[in-house]
């Protein structure tokens, strides 16, 4: 080889250029310039034909070991480099989509709650239950044996105008049906316990209606139902106002009318005082001051024959009133139909 630096020396300086490069194409240039047929090490390599062939094969496995250090070390870091290019990039073309600062975001965003008719459902089940009661639920979809038939109903009975029902694709047309009441439950529950039983069963219901000011097509109801010896009617009116002075306050009272139902006899229908006008009339009220709340009565003996109970040895009452109904009146709502709105800032308020 002619007098030139030396092959460590070639390297160090390589080296050198390579870890300073700044970012891949100053880098392929590095490289073009270190490492290519007109640099240093080229050069040297082309010398080794004046050398004799001891010599030779030591200078050339030196300048090979350089090269291949040189390649490995170009490739670190060209990926170095790399990678702190695309996360500049992105970087750059990253979208504030949140238009406020990240303090705002703090000072804005707030945990979720329960929707106020969840809400309701707790609170009404805490007083029952404080009152003796059990909980119980029930499926949505029913048969119609168990909607109807087993509850007085049958195929042909008039009280079946009572609701607009929605049946379902399942089985023999018009079998199955989304329930229109929880008390289908009641007929699950003395099937499966032999009384006595004092129970309360929430869940939501359907019924083909139009939305109105007290009214949804999708509704929750709170069905209860107390089967012992010696009950009377006495005791589901005492059960009734109990209920209403614990759930909606001491001012606020209910009173029973006579009703119909096929499942109790005799029936009443349940009125509190409208807690938007506290009894003076408004439009949630129909100018009456009182709102129906709940359908209730003693539990029809034909019930009981249905699932074997024996009318003779057990009497028992039933009622059924709507949680959002409740919820309505509890909180002063005026229309009922902002409770399926989704409106966060009527909602945020419970």
């Amino acid at each position: 080889m002619t007098a030139g630096p030396s092959v460590a020396q070639i390297e160090r300086d390589a080296a050198a250029a390579i870890a300073a490069a700044t970012s891949t194409a100053a880098l392929a240039a590095v490289q073009a310039e270190v490492l290519g047929r007109r640099s240093a090490l080229a050069r040297a390599h082309r010398a080794l034909a004046d050398l004799d062939p001891e010599a030779r094969r030591a200078a050339g496995k030196a300048l090979h070991e350089a090269r291949e250090r040189l390649d490995a070390l170009a490739e670190r870091r060209r990926s170095e480099l790399a990678a702190r290019e695309r996360a500049a990039a992105l970087e750059r073309d990253r979208l504030d989509l949140t238009e406020v600062t990240e303090d705002e975001v703090r000072s804005v965003v707030r945990r979720g709650r329960l929707h106020l008719v969840d809400q309701t459902r707790r609170e009404l089940e805490d007083v029952f239950v404080a009152m003796g009661f059990v909980v119980a639920e029930g499926p949505e979809a029913e048969t119609d044996w168990y909607n109807f038939e087993a509850l007085n109903i049958p195929p042909a009975h008039p009280a079946r105008s009572m609701w607009d029902t929605f049946y379902l694709d399942l089985g023999q047309p018009e079998t199955v049906v989304l329930r229109t009441h929880t008390s289908p439950v009641q007929v699950h529950l003395l099937e499966e316990q032999r009384p006595p039983v004092h129970a309360v069963i929430p869940g939501r219901c359907y019924r083909r209606e139009t939305a109105d000011a007290r009214h949804l097509p999708v509704f929750h109801q709170m069905e209860g139902l107390v089967v012992d010896r010696g009950i009377s009617f006495a005791d589901l009116a005492g059960t009734i106002e109990t209920f209403t002075t614990a759930f909606f306050g001491p001012d606020i009272h209910s009173r029973l009318r006579p009703g119909y139902f096929p499942f109790t006899e005799p029936s009443a229908e349940v009125e509190v005082t409208c807690t938007i006008c506290r009894g003076s009339g408004c439009r949630t009220c129909s100018g009456t001051g009182w709102v129906e709340l709940a359908g209730c009565g003693m539990v029809d003996p034909a019930v009981f024959d249905a699932v074997g109970v024996d009318p003779q040895e057990w009497t028992g009452f039933a009622f059924g009133f709507g949680i959002d109904r409740c919820a309505q009146m509890r909180h002063e709502i005026a229309d009922m139909r902002v409770l399926a709105g989704n409106d966060v800032r009527f909602l945020r308020q419970f």
